[in-house]
């Protein structure tokens, strides 16, 4: 019924800046948290950024300042803008939506692969 799909990832050398975008399949008429999470090999997911329903956000203090979350609900979209990218930023980022209101409202988008090194 939700779909997530990513795309924004690549290559990039540090100090790069790089924008990941996640568009929603359905417009989701409860409020819902969106976040961006990020796993890199042998490690745990790690949360990176979230914003509730009232544009609230959090970061993770690894990529405060560096990162930005935001949205464009005209297009059903999250972007996650990163600047500053250092090589401990890569990873594969995931884009999920989810809700507390409503426990069955946990969606993942499939990945994206950013990878920062010269």
């Amino acid at each position: 019924q939700v779909q997530l799909a990513e795309s924004g990832g690549g290559l990039v050398q540090p100090g790069g800046s790089l924008r990941l975008s996640c568009v929603i399949s359905t417009t989701i008429f409860s409020p819902y948290f969106v976040d961006w999470w990020r796993q890199a090999p042998g490690k745990q997911r790690e949360l990176v950024a979230s914003m509730n329903a009232a544009g609230r956000t959090n970061y993770a203090d690894s990529v405060k300042g560096r990162f930005a979350i935001s949205r464009d609900n005209a297009k059903n979209t999250v972007y996650l803008q990163m600047d500053s990218l250092k090589p401990e930023d890569t990873a594969v980022y995931y884009c999920r939506v989810h809700s507390t209101l409503v426990p069955g409202l946990d969606y993942w988008g499939q990945g994206t692969q950013v990878t920062v090194s010269s």
